[in-house]
């Protein structure tokens, strides 16, 4: 039976000084699905986001910056997300942070995100991680949380969540102040791209 791995051309080992292949058989895999996703979503992203790769022969680790539209609650912020592939993508999701303070429902104040297609596996019945999602999945899925707020139910910030059942006003009074507080509004510096 074929596997995936034996698709894709075998690169030759290589050794760095302590012995170790830095290139295993995982991390070729990942890579060419990486390369394959960046050009079909760099065509297609949405105008509200942006993503910034620190050196652009890594696509595993790459910074999206998110600036809502308009017709959003956090439409004067600028919302910084790292987002970090593991070797077994994409069998795994992604692992991304919000790197900018924000009063959100489904975004802690330590960055942690409820997003269903960030989970490895369903908890509630909803559908998690599944092996044919992409980066561009998860990069709406993102940009949604600034204007989809339909099912607080699974919130991760239930302070935040319950204030905005309660007190709709009072809540996008703290989107505001968090807004005026932490928000990047400086433009982001790119760093060089090799």
């Amino acid at each position: 039976m074929i596997g995936l791995p034996d698709l894709f051309p075998k690169a030759p080992p290589r050794k760095t000084t302590n012995g170790v292949n830095p290139r295993s058989g995982l991390s070729i895999i990942r890579d060419t699905l990486l390369a394959k996703e960046h050009n079909d979503w760099g065509h297609c992203l949405p105008v509200t986001c942006k993503t910034i790769f620190e050196n652009i022969d890594k696509l595993e680790k790459f910074d999206l910056i998110i600036t809502p539209g308009s017709e959003s609650m956090w439409h004067r912020g600028r919302f910084v997300f790292t987002v970090e592939v593991p070797i077994t993508y994409n069998m795994m999701p992604p692992k991304v942070t919000c790197r900018t303070k924000i009063w959100h429902p489904n975004i802690n104040e330590d960055g942690q995100i409820c997003l269903s297609i960030l989970r490895e596996a369903s908890v509630d019945g909803k559908v998690g991680w599944l092996p044919t999602r992409t980066l561009k999945d998860v990069i709406f899925g993102l940009d949604q949380l600034f204007t989809d707020l339909v099912d607080f139910d699974d919130a991760l910030n239930m302070e935040a969540a319950n204030q905005y059942k309660q007190n709709p006003e009072v809540f996008k009074q703290k989107v505001a102040s968090y807004i005026d507080k932490y928000c990047q509004i400086e433009p982001i510096k790119v760093k060089s791209k090799r």
